[in-house]
Parts: structure tokens; C-alpha cells; sequence
């Protein structure tokens, strides 16, 4: 019996040496595969073409409507309007627009002073082009902005109006006398204007100082005063417009003092409108007017000022 050359167990000389594994000299290695035995071939699924039916599931779907009985959308009860939330509001706000308002109209004003002095010296003497151009263009700019600043202004006013008009009623726990298209109407129509909005303003004071609904009400001076210088600036406005339409040169020059006149009242309407609105939105709503007094600390009574403590040894003092 031979052994193996490798280790010398003494074993066959074929296959691989049952001490070291090693095959003998001229035998090589061999690899069992297990393979299916022959047969038939198995056919090949065909591929699925896509849906295009109806929604289908593999399980019950898990959403969906609930399962309650359909009914009719209810409306809800909307929160009553807070109007003396929106007076304060826009009355913050119609202040500032009323005093710009009232300084572009005075400095138009003083522009329309300055051309109609270039007027009266032009009729003795030559006029210099450049005060001639410059007054033209202050004249115009000022026109413009007086224009848009007044016309802004009033939009706000008028809001103010409507829901001040509507807090002085709910004051006195009464339904408005007038509705809502009636104070616009009044307060924006040719010729009623005259009249309407200085009787508005006086039911709103009769209400805010508490007087009977039941009563007429007695404007003060300061809404008469506004009456009068608001009936006037309409008048003198209309007055300027159809003096306008005149074409001789004496027209153009009494043309210039009825526009500086006119922006003149416009101020003052401004200015009387801007302290008519903040004192009535004052009387309507006093707590939003009331400023709370600042607290300032300045001194303690009663208690024991902390003893001073002794910084331990080796440490660094603060420094203020």
C-alpha cells in the first residue's frame, strides 16, 4: 500500500487523502453539480397589460364620507359689526391725512398769492420768466396734491362718519335714524351736502353726551363753527369753478384770489374736521382715549436694605 506523499497516511491512491485532503500525482479535482433532470419546459406567463377599468382594490378601502345624513348647509349667526372698533381705527388714521391735507391746501394757497402779486407787478413792468415758471409749477403741484390728499382724506372721514353715526345710536340703544346710503348720499350730493352733514354731526353729539333721543338735538359752537366754514368752502368752490369758465383777463386775475381763497377754507375745514373727529371719537369711546398713568419706582418704605456680602478671598470685584 502506497501512502500519501503529502503526509504519509497510508490510504488509497485515489480521491483525495483522507489526512490532507490532497489529490494523488496525475488525478485532478472534480466538481458535482446537481442539475434538474430533463423534461418539459415550463411556458412562460404572459405579461399583464395595464388597467384601464374601474378602480378596483385588493382589500375594503378604509376611507371615504362619514356616515352621516346629508343636510343642507345652516348659516351661522355672524358677530354683530363693532363699529366703534372701526370709528377708532379709522379715526387714527383720518387725523394725520385731514392735517397733511390742510398744509398742502394753505401752501396752494400761498402760491396762488405769489402769482397774483407776479399779476399786479406785470402791469407796471416786464415779469422775470423764471418766478413766472416757477409760480406755474408750485400753482399746478399744489393743485394736485391738495386734490389727492383731500379727496383721500374725505374717503376716510366718510368712513368715520358711518360708523360713528352707528355708535352714537347703539349709545343710546336706539336703531340709526338713517341708513347707511342715506349718511353716504348726504354727505356726497351736490346741494343736500350743504345741510345733511352738520345734522349728522349734531345727532352724534346729542347722543354722545347723553342727551334724549327723544329731544332735538342743539349743535355746540364747534359744530356750528364747522357747519358754517363747511357750507362756505362749497359755496366758494362752485363759485371758482363757474368763474372759470369767464375768458377775460380781469376773470383769469379775480380767477386767482377766488382759488386762494378757496384753499384757504379747505384748510380750515380740514383743521375744524380733524378736531371734530377727535373729540367726538373721545365721547363715543372714551376708554380708548384714556391714557393709563406710567409707574415709576422711587422709592421702598418698610423693608431692610440687604447687607453687603464679603467677596470670598482670591476673587475679582465686579466692575459698573
Amino acid at each position: 500500500m502506497v501512502g500519501c506523499p503529502r503526509c504519509g497516511y497510508p490510504g488509497p491512491q485515489r480521491g483525495p487523502c483522507p489526512g490532507c485532503g490532497a489529490l494523488p500525482a496525475g488525478q485532478q479535482a472534480m466538481e458535482w453539480v446537481a442539475t434538474p433532470p430533463p423534461g418539459r419546459e415550463q411556458p412562460r406567463a404572459a405579461a399583464r397589460s395595464r388597467y384601464t377599468g374601474p378602480p378596483t382594490y385588493r382589500d375594503i378601502p378604509r376611507w371615504g364620507l362619514p356616515r352621516l345624513t346629508w343636510r343642507r348647509p345652516t348659516p351661522f349667526a355672524s358677530p354683530p359689526a363693532d363699529h366703534a372698533g372701526r370709528m377708532r381705527a379709522v379715526a387714527g388714521s383720518a387725523g394725520p391725512l385731514l392735517w397733511i391735507a390742510a398744509g398742502v391746501a394753505l401752501l396752494t394757497a400761498v402760491a396762488e398769492g405769489w402769482r397774483y402779486a407776479i399779476l399786479l407787478a406785470s402791469r407796471t413792468d416786464a415779469v422775470p420768466a423764471d418766478p413766472l415758471r416757477a409760480s406755474d409749477v408750485l400753482v399746478v403741484t399744489g393743485s394736485v396734491m391738495s386734490v389727492l390728499a383731500g379727496s383721500l382724506a374725505a374717503l376716510v372721514v366718510l368712513t368715520w362718519l358711518v360708523h360713528a353715526y352707528a355708535t352714537a345710536a347703539e349709545s343710546d340703544g336706539v336703531r340709526p335714524a338713517r341708513p347707511r346710503w342715506q349718511v353716504v348720499a348726504g354727505a356726497l350730493v351736490p346741494g343736500v351736502n350743504l345741510l345733511v352733514p352738520g345734522a349728522l354731526l349734531a345727532e352724534i353729539e346729542h347722543a354722545a353726551l347723553g342727551g334724549d333721543p327723544g329731544r332735538r338735538p342743539r349743535p355746540s359752537r364747534l359744530v356750528v363753527s364747522w357747519w358754517l366754514v363747511w357750507s362756505a368752502s362749497l359755496l366758494l368752490a362752485a363759485t371758482t369753478l363757474l368763474w372759470g369758465l369767464r375768458d377775460t383777463v380781469q376773470a383769469h386775475a379775480d380767477g386767482v384770489v377766488l382759488h386762494a381763497a378757496t384753499d384757504v377754507l379747505a384748510a380750515a375745514v380740514a383743521v375744524l374736521t380733524a378736531i371734530v373727529v377727535r373729540r367726538f371719537t373721545a365721547l363715543l369711546s372714551p376708554a380708548a382715549q384714556r391714557r393709563r398713568p406710567r409707574m415709576v419706582v422711587v422709592r421702598v418704605s418698610g423693608v431692610s436694605r440687604p447687607a453687603a456680602t464679603t467677596p470670598p478671598p482670591g476673587a475679582t470685584p465686579a466692575r459698573g
